[in-house]
């Protein structure tokens, strides 16, 4: 393998129900129900959504996936950097106030 992830095994997903074929319908069944249609959020907005967490979560079959699926939902690029940035953001300000545990304890040892 040339690399650990290769674009083309996104295809080979359906197979991870191989052996747990009634696991992974129900898998399906509430997938397509959460994401496949239009509800409170639209398509296009879930798509922008799941691409952020593709982000955080650092999949690149799930950005590959979202990428495309924002462009068909109707997202354009602009909107998809932006959800890049506001994950980017989260990131940040999520390690940061982290920073209050490592100051209480400072405090409780009187270094602070």
């Amino acid at each position: 393998m040339a690399n650990y992830y290769e674009s083309s095994d996104l295809k080979k997903f359906g197979e991870v129900g191989t052996f747990a074929k009634e696991k992974m319908d129900k898998f399906w069944a509430y997938y397509n129900d959460v994401t496949g249609t239009d509800s409170a959020l639209s398509k296009r907005e879930k798509s922008l959504i799941a691409l952020a967490v593709a982000f955080a979560k650092q999949c690149p079959y799930c950005i590959d996936a979202y990428t495309t699926a924002c462009l068909e939902n109707g997202s354009n690029p602009e909107q998809m950097h932006e959800a890049l940035h506001i994950v980017s953001a989260m990131e940040a300000g999520i390690t940061l106030v982290h920073g209050v545990q490592m100051q209480n304890v400072l405090r409780s040892k009187g270094a602070m």
